[in-house]
């Protein structure tokens, strides 16, 4: 069988939505997709935090004049939204995180040992793309991602470099995607900076791709125009290659924006500046495992982790209702479906899909157990159990791939 598009499991499944009077390339996020999104941003918050980054938060609006001096302006004014004037500013929408980043570390003065400093937002910019080319989460007018920067010391840059892509690996294997390849992008044509520093840049790249075993293809004219990237390659449900991870390495913005930092010399010496993309922004991440999940997510991703089924949804409401509250007070997803026949409620809750389907009947209202998945199992041990895949983010569920409730 064909794998579903992305674009019509997700309505179907009711996870996201565009609608006309809000415009295309701008999709709304439902409740059971915003369930999902938010696992994925508390994944990449914690190992952000657990390599380092500190949170911040900057505004999604600035003046023309700091992407003027970024060199956003020129290189991508025209997918830019237009200038908005309030009063004698000209304000526009970010299309990139970095340029406010910088102006966090530019805040207070640095010395060599406050380096590194690693700085995280989960953050959003802005693209205005062509109507013809918008679709589904893949390609978006508004993009959400948790964006990191690195300013680090030249000596540091290769270690920061394998500490992402020891992050990038430890993400993929919890959410279950295959690296295809990776790519180093290297200097176009209208790149800025000196071939000094990027030959630095990209030496440091593959120095650190060196040091982790990984093969990699080299791209010439790929990088950002700031630098040099190592761009991780996958493949979708269909087979087509896409970018979603980068960890790209700069010494072009430091020297824009005059950054600096004082040496154990006691002299003002320029910071390196590593962009890190985790989980690339959280449209093109969910529209890819939409489709490689087909709906069917791990317990920990999935929006209702156990749909709850009275069988007399009148005598078995309160047996219902009190599950549901032990559930809930677990910090475990369920619902109550109470609505129809038993029958139609277990089709609708392999529809949602439910890895879990608990029916309730009069034994089970009387001893307080659940039949789980055709199994018959006591409400503590099953909240145990069912907790503790949650918190390994256990790709698979406990009940196996059988969700049959005979």
């Amino acid at each position: 069988m064909e794998n579903e598009d992305h674009r019509s499991l997700g309505r179907r499944l009711r996870l996201f939505d565009t609608v006309p009077v809000i415009g295309a390339g701008l999709p709304i996020w439902l409740p059971d997709g915003a369930v999902i999104r938010g696992e994925l941003e508390r994944l990449a918050a914690e190992i952000a935090e657990r390599t380092g980054c500190v949170r911040i938060h900057t505004p999604v609006l600035a003046k023309r004049a700091l992407f003027e001096q970024s060199g956003h302006w020129d290189k991508f004014a025209a997918d830019m939204f237009p200038v908005m004037k309030v009063g004698d500013d000209e304000l526009v929408l970010r299309p990139a995180n970095c340029p406010s980043h910088v102006q966090v570390y530019a805040a207070e003065a640095r010395s060599w040992r406050d380096l590194p400093v690693r700085l995280v937002e989960s953050a959003s910019m802005f693209r205005s793309e062509l109507s013809g080319v918008l679709g589904g989460l893949s390609r978006v007018r508004q993009i959400n991602l948790d964006d990191a920067h690195v300013f680090c010391t030249a000596d540091q840059v290769v270690d920061e470099v394998v500490q992402a892509l020891d992050a990038i690996a430890d993400a993929y294997e919890v959410l279950g995607v295959k690296v295809d390849h990776y790519r180093l992008s290297g200097r176009g044509a209208d790149s800025a900076g000196t071939d000094h520093d990027w030959d630095a840049s990209e030496a440091d790249l593959r120095a650190a791709l060196r040091l982790r075993g990984l093969a990699y293809i080299h791209v010439a004219g790929e990088g950002a125009f700031y630098g040099p990237k190592i761009d991780v390659q996958v493949r979708d449900a269909a087979g087509r290659e896409e970018t979603l991870s980068t960890v790209q390495v700069d010494r072009v913005l430091p020297q824009r924006f005059g950054l600096s930092y004082v040496g154990p010399d006691g002299a003002k010496h320029r910071p390196v500046m590593i962009h890190r993309g985790l989980l690339s922004s959280m449209e093109r991440l969910v529209a890819l495992l939409i489709e490689q999940h087909q709906g069917r997510f791990p317990t920990w991703l999935s929006p209702v982790q156990v749909a709850l089924a009275p069988v007399d949804p009148r005598r078995h409401a309160d047996a219902a209702e009190q599950a549901h509250a032990r559930l809930a007070a677990a910090g475990i997803r369920a619902r109550v479906l109470d609505r129809g026949s038993l029958g139609s409620r277990i089709a609708r809750a392999h529809a949602l899909p439910a890895p879990f389907v608990a029916v309730l009947g009069d034994r089970e209202a009387a001893s307080g157990d659940l039949t789980v998945n055709g199994r018959s199992v006591e409400l503590d041990q099953f909240i145990a159990e069912i907790r503790a895949e949650i918190d390994s983010r256990a790709a698979c569920n406990i009940g196996g791939d059988d969700h049959d409730t005979a």
